[in-house]
């Protein structure tokens, strides 16, 4: 039986979180999110890339920003070495690295909600990032005198680096996603208050429901069901940064059973509504 809850929230409990990595075997992910930015640049390999309601295939050098609003998976193919860097930072520590004149920022936050999100490293680019990121990656390895500072230091051009080619970019990226389950999302995020089943979705797009299904399993690593939860889930989480009560938020965006609500939104994030409103609360504006 699939687990409705195959979405996770990831936790990014440090500053930030650097990561070389090689796989050599089929690697997929669900659609997840990060309580932090992120930053993946793709080096080889044979991979589908979905961010919201696009897909795109990587080619060497594509670098992509995700805010933590922003659903995501990687996909490979086959089994090809699949090799890429991928830069978790918490907003507060980005927020620290920058100054009124350079918000590192803007690329993660100053663009629609799945969109923009990708660009190419051009040859020259590509070294610069790469010589940037062999130079965080000594540092990070090191307890030598200063090197939390060199570290601070590679990663805050990494950022200048990459608001920079973002201001530029005239890139165009080739979206693949299908258009079946682009729809299909589009309908839920539009729907989320009322009731949902597979048996409207065949109605509305004259397709059999059983196809309907696989196509987005195929494409998200996500039943229908999961996706829902999550994206009421994330909805609600939305509602009580705005302030409404924990009753008030689990009715406004689809949940018609209290205690349901209680238990998805804490399997899901990892904490319990009353919690993330209280953590919400005393963050400072």
């Amino acid at each position: 039986m699939n687990d409705p809850f195959e979405l996770r929230y990831d936790p990014i409990h440090k500053d930030f979180l650097y990561l070389h990595r090689t796989t050599t075997y089929n690697m997929g992910t669900f659609y997840h999110q990060h309580e932090a930015y992120e930053l993946y640049l793709f080096l080889r390999g044979n991979v589908n890339f979905y961010i919201e309601n696009s897909c795109y295939h990587l080619e060497r050098g594509d670098l992509l920003v995700i805010n933590p609003e922003e659903m995501h998976r990687s996909f490979s193919q086959d089994e090809s070495e699949y090799e890429r860097i991928t830069l978790n930072l918490q907003k507060s520590y980005l927020h620290r690295l920058s100054t009124p004149a350079t918000p590192l920022s803007w690329c993660f936050d100053y663009r629609p909600k799945g969109k923009g999100n990708i660009v190419h490293l051009e040859e020259a680019q590509l070294r610069q990032f790469l010589r940037l990121a062999g130079k965080l990656e000594k540092a990070l390895s090191s307890d030598a005198y200063g090197s939390d500072i060199i570290a601070n230091s590679a990663l805050a051009q990494l950022l200048v680096l990459t608001n920079t080619v973002f201001h530029k970019a005239s890139f165009v990226p080739d979206d693949i996603m299908p258009e079946l389950v682009r729809k299909t999302m589009k309908y839920i995020d539009a729907h989320l208050e009322q009731t949902i089943t597979l048996e409207q979705l065949a109605g509305i797009f004259h397709l059999n429901s059983t196809y309907i299904s696989r196509q987005f399993k195929q494409h998200t690593g996500l039943t229908l069901r999961a996706y829902i939860l999550d994206r009421r889930v994330s909805l609600a989480k939305a509602y009580l940064c705005e302030g409404l009560s924990i009753t008030e938020a689990s009715y406004q965006c689809g949940f018609s059973d209290y205690a349901n609500f209680i238990r998805s939104f804490t399997k899901i994030t990892g904490i319990s509504p009353g919690r993330f409103a209280k953590k919400n609360a005393s963050l400072p504006e």
